[in-house]
Order: structure tokens, then sequence, then C-alpha cells
């Protein structure tokens, strides 16, 4: 199954949840790159469960570079990621696959495979397999931030709780009830934590909302069409499991905006030229204007819920009760927090690369 990203920088995962190990292969990373280990570590706990409030699977992450990098610098040869899964729990799947989840791919993918795929904590299609896209967005950090690009994301919203806009909140985090749900915003972060631990106790679990801001993009990044930075950073952060909605810049508001409200005009000169307004596009026909860009993902609430729900059993061929037991995220955005700025920068070095802003 193809379960690769990019061109120029190309990501290609492997591996399942309850498998040996997940990974990934990179290529297209130059040469001469020094890994930094502390960020690296910095970025997978940003991701990794056994938070708060997230899944208690206790995984340590320990990312190998198999190939590709040599005493802390890459070779320009592909570099393959390998992260063993420490701790699986087979026996909380033990009723499938004659019972497949409601909300989940069980259903589709035993028919896709003729019932051949490993259903076990989401098999290849397991959140799992964003540990190996955050470890590769750590490698190439370094190209990112010679290009003076900055990608910092938080969760902004969970069920009917908004935070201030990114650009307006302190740098994260500013409490630990911001470091635990992932929420620049003090007052937010309080009250989504008590929506949070609402749901939970009611067995069930809630939705919820990434927004991300890219500055520091110098202008024409992107390429025309299917390609171009928006259609690029979609597919993306749509791949990342349970992702439902992907907007842009202001969003579905434009729809009720009228064009002379949404035309930014052009300032500066025409050495430096700028986009001046309030909110101005950081991309424009998909490439990047040189304003900062903002997006915004939303998650649709986590499936594993222990509530119990009436689905079909294909054994018995009868709609019959299952509860799922197992250790379960009662709500995604904190976890996709790091994910999406990986993406991001994933997506970014690559187009980056071929538009040569980076040598290879």
């Amino acid at each position: 199954m193809q379960m690769s990203l990019g061109e120029a920088l190309r990501l290609s995962l492997f591996g399942t949840s309850h498998g040996p190990r997940v990974g990934a292969i990179l290529e297209g990373v130059p040469a001469g790159i020094s890994i930094d280990y502390n960020n690296l570590e910095l970025l997978m706990n940003e991701r990794r469960p056994g938070g708060r409030y997230a899944s208690k699977r206790r995984e340590p992450d320990h990312v190998e570079f198999l190939s590709g990098i040599d005493n802390g610098i890459t070779t320009g040869e592909k570099i393959e990621i390998s992260i063993k899964n420490k701790d699986v729990r087979t026996k909380d799947y033990s009723f499938l696959p004659d019972h497949p989840r409601p909300g989940h791919q069980d259903m589709v993918m035993m028919k896709k495979t003729d019932g051949e795929a490993d259903l076990r904590g989401g098999g290849m299609s397991s959140a799992r397999l964003t540990a190996p896209i955050v470890a590769a967005s750590a490698i190439i950090t370094p190209l990112i931030q010679q290009l003076g690009i900055d990608v910092n994301a938080h969760v902004c919203a969970i069920g009917i709780v908004d935070s201030k806009p990114i650009a307006e909140c302190e740098p994260k985090w500013a409490t630990n009830e911001c470091k635990e749900i992932r929420c620049q915003d003090k007052k937010a972060a309080l009250e989504m934590i008590k929506v949070v631990e609402h749901h939970r106790m009611n067995l069930d679990s809630i939705g919820s909302k990434v927004e991300l801001q890219i500055s520091g993009m110098p202008m024409g990044i992107g390429e025309p069409w299917f390609d171009g930075l928006e259609p690029y950073l979609a597919r993306a952060m749509m791949s990342i499991p349970a992702a439902r909605g992907v907007e842009f810049g202001r969003g579905f508001s434009v729809v009720q905006m009228k064009g002379s409200d949404h035309n930014d005009s052009w300032g500066g000169n025409k050495n430096n030229p700028q986009l001046i307004g309030s909110k101005p596009d950081g991309a424009l026909a998909g490439l990047s204007t040189g304003s900062n860009l903002y997006l915004k993902v939303a998650f649709k609430p986590p499936s594993s819920i222990a509530k119990e729900q009436l689905t079909l059993n294909v054994k018995t061929n009868k709609m019959e009760p299952l509860q799922i037991k197992g250790r379960h995220d009662p709500v995604l955005a904190p976890r996709a927090v790091a994910v999406v700025e990986a993406m991001a920068k994933l997506v970014i070095c690559d187009l980056a690369l071929r538009g040569e802003f980076i040598d290879r």
C-alpha cells in the first residue's frame, strides 16, 4: 500500500500499532546536517502517549537511525527511522475481527485486504505511525531554521471552548495546564480541561481543533496547482488520523465577505513588497507571500470509547453490544499539536528543496 509523502523530500511510513516497530524511510535529506538529539527528544515527548489527557499506553519512543546518519551527521543517503513498540496489550483487541468497532477502519480494511490486515490498535492506520513522522521532522528542522521559518501550533478548541487566536497568546507553555492540554491561552486551557474531564468521566470522547502559525517564510515557496502551499499542506494535514477538515486564513468566514473586504493590498516597495491588513493571506495561488500563514485542523472525537455501543458482529451477523477496553485518548488535539507542526515542516522543506530555496 502507498504510504508516502513528498517529492524532493520523501517520507515513507511502515509498521503497525501492535507489530514489533513503526518507522519511516526519509529520502532527499542533504548531507552534513547535525542531528539535535535534545530537540528530537523534546518533540517526541510532545507527541508521546501517557499524559494526563492521553492514552495510558506508555511508549518510551526511543528513536533509532539505522542508516543515513553517521556520528550524528546526515550522509545524504536514505535515512531509516525505527521506533520499537514496547507497551502493547493485544488482549484488548480479542473481539477483532469478528466485531468491528464503530468509527474505525476495521470493517473497510478487512474488506480491502480479504481479512489479512492486522487490525490491533488500528494496525497500519494507527496514530502510532505519527511517531516516526515527528522524528523525521526533527531531522530537517535545521533546514527550516536556516530559512528563518518558525512553525508554532496549539490546541485552539475542544468542544465548545475556543481559545484566543494563536497570534494573541503567550509563548508556550505559560502554565502547567497550558502544557498538559497544549493550549497557549491560559484561561481557555482551564475550561478545556473541564470539558475533557466531563466526557472522560462519562466514558465518552470529544472533538477538538489545532491552530498552526507559520511565520518567516520567504516569498514564493510552493508550486502551481496540486502542490501549491495550501493544497499540499491540506493533503498532509488530512492524512493525520481522525482529521476531518482544514481551513486557511480567514477560513469559511470568507463566504460572508466581499472581495473589497477580503483583498489584501500590497505595500512596501518593489524590492520588499509586503501585504498589509489585519490578517493578510500567507499564500496566494499556492505560493507563500511572506506574511504569516494560519491554518486550523479539526479532529473528530476519538472513536474508541468505553461507553457501550451497538454494532454489527460479522460472525453472528447480528447487531450486538460492544464495549471497548484498553487505553485510549479522550481527545486528540493535544497530541496532534506536535504532528501538525511536523507535517508543516516536512511540506515546507520539500517545497523549499524543489524551489531551490535550500541547496540539495
